[in-house]
């Protein structure tokens, strides 16, 4: 296991060496600042421009840009609870994940985080905060009785995705694989169905997203840097969204992939390549655009190249074994991934994704993902970035490249490599609006980005106050 006792936000290729005066580390904090409000200036553009556009076109189709949302200043049920989780993470949150032993840390990450999420979305009360969202005409919940006969379900799916179609599907149905409806169907069979359970399964599977992130930093970094993000993991803005979101459910199995994958090519055992392989696979079935995980996939194994050199054989055979599970499974029974994502793209431009206009949502959609990150995330990118880039040495003018041996640097890479991801879905064009939940599964590795920060406890602050002002001011369609 590395060790790594260089204080956070200091190291190697960082704006603040552990040699640096304090006017140095000074100027590293403003320079966070600044990101700050570069991106605060991002989000009010995002507001004025899209309402402009809203009002005079109408053809954003969201209530309050960027967000799909509507202006609704409210209180609810959660409320208090989403106050005093606020207050105790931001006080001991850091102080917790510094002491705690390793899995109890992880077992409390993913309580707090449920907690979290949940008290967030109890705030629009048990009804309309859980219950009712994944029941609503656009979600899984209102195709349940057509897969009756799943077989049958999975070799005519293809024949609903486009609007034009007999009984086409719902939006999200439409827009996504068989195994986003199908996780539905199943805890329906069990005895778990209707919005309340459906809603408790996004919630608490997807809290478990904030546990994978922390087992791969581990992993791929240091403990000691997946401390320190442990408190932002679980005081996420993007909990507002996760409770109770598929999304959220989504990007805790994408999360898992990664992780499993990432303690595959360190060394802990080159078994779990076969548990991230079937995770990889079934995450391509529940959402076409997270197919974009191979760019952080990638990352893990070039991070891991030296463990994958030992035994590259068997952790790719085993890994492409898992991997052709969940396909294998779906094209037997008569799904074509393939043909089902050339319609989608067909049935995207003949709903909404047809109308709103991608010159505004190309940067509109980073201005979402500003809200739910938050700003600690866009301070601990600013810094991850800067950590790659060459940089002058102690010496003189002769440039020093980053060290790829180096824990920071290689959790940089990791959260760069989500960037680049999201970055890639925005340019394609196929997510223009919603972003804030559909991409939950790249945010969430955004969020390790708080391990280089300084003074977690006002950075956690400011988190805090963002979540709970989204929440309590908007009313959120998702």
């Amino acid at each position: 296991m590395r060790t790594d006792t260089t204080p956070a936000g200091t190291g190697p290729g960082t704006d603040t060496d552990p040699g640096d005066g304090d006017g140095t580390r000074r100027r590293a904090g403003r320079r966070d600042l600044y990101a700050v409000a570069g991106a605060a200036l991002l989000v009010l553009a995002a507001v004025v421009v899209g309402r402009h556009i809203e009002h005079t076109r109408h053809t954003l189709h969201v209530g309050w840009p960027p967000l799909y949302s509507n202006w609704l200043p409210h209180t609810g049920p959660g409320t208090p609870a989403a106050l005093a989780l606020a207050l105790l993470t931001v006080a001991y949150g850091p102080r917790l994940a510094a002491a705690l032993p390793w899995r109890p840390l992880l077992a409390v990450a993913w309580a707090g985080a449920s907690a979290w999420i949940l008290a967030l979305a109890l705030v629009d009360g048990w009804h309309r905060g859980i219950a009712v969202r994944l029941t609503t005409k656009y979600e899984y919940l209102r195709v349940i009785d057509r897969f009756q006969d799943i077989p049958g379900t999975l070799r005519t799916y293809t024949r609903h995705i486009l609007i034009d179609s007999p009984d086409h599907w719902p939006a999200h149905t439409a827009g996504h694989p068989p195994a986003a409806p199908l996780t539905f169907v199943l805890l329906d069979r069990v005895g778990l169905g209707g919005g309340g359970w459906a809603g408790m399964w996004c919630i608490l599977v997807g809290a478990t997203a904030a546990t994978a992130v922390l087992v791969a930093v581990r992993a791929l970094a240091s403990e000691e840097l997946a401390r320190r993000a442990a408190p932002f993991l679980v005081l996420a803005p993007a909990a507002v969204w996760m409770g109770a979101s598929a999304d959220a459910y989504f990007a805790a199995v994408a999360a898992w992939a990664v992780a499993l994958l990432a303690l595959a090519v360190t060394g802990r055992a080159v078994g779990w390549a076969a548990g991230a392989g079937l995770l990889f696979g079934l995450t391509c079935y529940l959402s076409y655009g997270l197919t974009l995980m191979a760019v952080v996939a990638v990352t893990v194994l070039f991070l891991g190249r030296h463990h994958v050199r030992r035994r590259p054989a068997a952790l790719a055979l085993l890994l492409l074994a898992g991997f052709a599970v969940v396909p294998t499974a779906f094209t037997l029974a008569g799904f074509n991934w393939w043909e089902a994502y050339r319609l989608l793209t067909t049935r995207y431009y003949q709903g909404a994704g047809g109308i709103r206009p991608y010159s505004y949502w190309v940067w509109a959609n980073l201005a979402c993902t500003v809200l739910i990150a938050g700003p600690a995330t866009v301070a601990g990118l600013r810094r991850a970035v800067a950590l790659l880039l060459p940089r002058p040495g102690a010496d003189g003018p002769r440039l020093r490249l980053p060290r790829p041996d180096e824990p920071r640097t290689r959790l940089a890479l990791l959260v760069t490599a989500a960037l680049a991801a999201l970055l890639i879905a925005d340019l394609s064009g196929m997510s223009k609006a919603e972003t804030e939940r559909i991409w939950l599964p790249f945010t969430m590795w955004l969020l390790a980005a708080g391990a280089f920060l300084p003074r977690p406890r006002a950075w956690l602050a400011a988190q805090a106050v963002l979540a709970l002002a989204l929440n309590h001011l908007l009313l959120t369609g998702w």
